[in-house]
């Protein structure tokens, strides 16, 4: 079975974090206790919340704002982990200083934003990543062996949710659609990523959701057409903490992936002759992995990784730009 490389054995690079807030904190917890990478920098708009977040992470600099910490010498790789919304801003900002850069998802709020970082970052010749951080999970790398190997026969269906329970706040990130809220860009960003790891582009987009009193999606449902007889079916909700588990199913069996499907998990594989067998490798966190290729691919060089490619981002918007037209969510701005 698939076996992931061990982040440890990732060469070692100088991480900058901007923005101090909790999917930062899971990060940084990630690469100080399973990687050989350094935490040298991190930036906040607010004084005391860099401070606070430096001294739980063993953080050397801290800056209040931004444009420092991307200038800082000391910084190789730049981890955006800022609203959607500032995404591009600030991946910008960091491509400018000439920093390697990785883009907590999802990576901008349309497929447009996204074009423009990728166009600098050509230009500058620097790495860039979105940090959709399930591809690189050991249970995933094991999936596409089985799914490889014809276990499952030819893929006929697929099914992931990803819900979870949240108190209204108009003006918290998740509701806000000046900050780029709804349930789509938060959490619909893994259904959609890993409809498209296993099975690609979609022919045909069909969604369908229900908005927020601040005019996010607070629900949707999404069916994808591949060809004449495949289908995915996806939702996403900040109403319900739902099951978040995902499966394959095919002409020779079916995959169940335990929830939370897109963080380190299980699978059982259940074949049409009878045979049953399960996936276990538990791990804990699992940003390290994401962390460990951006280290692999910035000392060798690359600008993209293989695995989380730039089309791969784009084509991801370019399913979730069309759903959210047919849902009716449109940010200030776009």
């Amino acid at each position: 079975m698939a076996r992931t490389e061990d982040p440890r054995t990732a060469p070692p690079v100088r991480w900058g974090i901007l923005g101090a807030g909790y999917i930062a904190a899971e990060f940084a917890s990630a690469v100080n206790q399973h990687t050989r990478s350094q935490l040298v920098a991190v930036g906040s708009r607010h004084r005391d919340r860099a401070t606070r977040f430096a001294t739980a992470h063993g953080i050397p600099t801290t800056h209040t704002g931004y444009r420092q910490l991307v200038e800082d010498p000391q910084v190789d790789v730049v981890y955006i982990a800022t609203p959607h919304s500032e995404h591009r801003e600030h991946a910008l900002l960091a491509i400018k200083a000439g920093k390697h850069v990785l883009v907590e998802k999802a990576f901008t709020r349309n497929v447009g934003e996204a074009e423009e970082i990728f166009a600098a970052a050509r230009e500058a010749g620097v790495f860039v990543m979105e940090a959709m951080w399930t591809r690189f999970l050991p249970h995933v790398a094991a999936l596409h062996q089985v799914i490889e190997a014809g276990e499952i026969g030819d893929i006929v269906q697929l099914s992931a949710d990803h819900g979870q329970w949240f108190p209204f706040d108009a003006a918290g990130r998740l509701f806000n659609p000046e900050l780029a809220g709804g349930a789509l860009l938060d959490l619909g960003v893994y259904p959609v990523a890993w409809a498209h790891d296993f099975l690609g582009v979609p022919d045909e987009v069909h969604a369908f959701g229900s908005l927020t009193e601040t005019g996010v999606d607070g629900q949707v449902s999404i069916g994808l057409k591949y060809g004449d007889r495949v289908h995915a079916t996806l939702s996403t909700t900040l109403w319900s903490k739902t099951p978040t588990t995902a499966s394959i199913s095919g002409t020779e069996g079916s995959i169940e992936v335990a929830g939370e499907f897109y963080r380190p998990t299980s699978f059982r594989v259940t074949r049409r002759d009878g045979r049953v067998w399960t996936f276990d490798q538990p791990s804990r966190n699992g940003l390290q992995y994401e962390a460990a290729e951006v280290a692999r691919r910035v000392v060798a060089g690359d600008v993209e990784s293989p695995r989380q490619t730039w089309e791969h981002t784009l084509d991801v918007l370019r399913t979730m730009d069309d759903v959210r037209r047919q849902v009716g969510v449109v940010y200030p701005g776009e």
